[in-house]
């Protein structure tokens, strides 16, 4: 019987403030949660799958009261846990190396207060990151690092992303990273040691674009696809799982929350692209990508995707 190549799930677990502050929407310094309507419905589907995932928390979220009994359901249910930062700031590749020493200290602590756990993986908002970054994380003994997204189109997601929004000059500029410059489609698309200086290297696992062309291969885009047709959007998908093989790339697949639910749920961020689509059509398709790629890979969670790559990369 032949093996089957192994592929890892992760979710950005960014809250409703988060998407709010994004798009420069003053309302977020509330910090509005939807925690009590996504955990229990994200759960539900994973269970039913048997499908164990990584969810790639926010520190502020953690360190609220409010949202630790819904953070504890993660792990209890046996889910892997990892840091994406205490403020979700998308310019966190602009901060000192002090800046970047409080926030981690800050969001390691409400994570494990929250989960139990200590947070070994870490994904910088809007895939954002430093040498900087990399180095903190080196040294505060981190098994990865997963903020690069190997695309070209990361310029044209951020311009479309700005005549979306209604931010200022000032919050242009500060956002000017957001999604990654043209030159990260150059990246390197399977798992490599990433050297920060001569003494000093981290494990990066790319979020996975498809090999060669670079475009996205993610839950959000497949579900932007099935918005115009179903059978287009599982040829893509097709393509993408053939292209991977054939070049022998593991698979880094990227969730959202709003990738399962729509407006329908959560009018307050009805702004946003996709979420048109009712919750009941976003399930079906998370369902069903999910089901195609538990048929073609083994499933894991990033903290054992990394731990089975590392013994063979130099």
């Amino acid at each position: 019987m032949r093996t089957k190549p192994i592929a890892c799930l992760s979710l950005d677990l960014d809250n409703q403030w988060s998407y709010m502050k994004t798009h420069g929407d003053e309302e977020w310094k509330s910090h509005p949660s939807y925690y009590n309507i996504f955990t229990p419905h994200i759960l539900e589907i994973l269970q039913e799958m048997d499908i164990k995932i990584t969810f790639f928390i926010v520190g502020l979220d953690a360190s609220k009261e409010e949202n630790i009994p819904w953070l504890k359901m993660l792990t209890e249910n046996g889910h892997d846990i990892g840091n994406h930062s205490f403020n979700h700031e998308v310019w966190i590749n602009q901060y000192s190396r002090e800046e970047l020493e409080k926030e981690f200290d800050l969001a390691e602590a409400a994570i494990y207060n929250a989960t139990g756990i200590k947070t070994k993986g870490f994904r910088g908002p809007g895939f954002s990151w430093s040498k900087t970054l990399l180095e903190v994380l080196h040294d505060r003994g981190y098994l990865y690092d997963s903020s690069t997204l190997p695309t070209f189109l990361g310029p044209l997601a951020r311009m479309y992303y700005f005549w979306k929004s209604d931010f200022t000059k000032e919050e242009k500029k500060k956002r000017k990273s957001l999604f990654g410059p043209f030159s990260l489609g150059f990246k390197k698309l399977k798992p490599y040691y990433l050297q920060i200086n001569p003494e000093k290297k981290i494990l990066e696992l790319p979020l996975t674009t498809i090999p060669w062309i670079k475009l996205p291969f993610h839950m959000s885009y497949l579900l932007y696809i099935s918005n115009f047709s179903f059978s287009l959007m599982k040829f893509y998908l097709w393509f993408a799982i053939k292209m991977c093989k054939l070049t022998r790339t593991p698979v880094n697949f990227l969730l959202h929350p709003l990738d399962i639910i729509g407006g329908d749920k959560i009018t307050e961020l009805a702004f946003f692209p996709g979420m048109n689509l009712p919750t009941k059509r976003k399930v079906k398709v998370f369902k069903w990508v999910l089901a195609k790629l538990k048929k073609e890979y083994e499933l894991l969670t990033m903290d054992e995707f990394a731990k089975r790559l590392v013994k063979n990369i130099k």
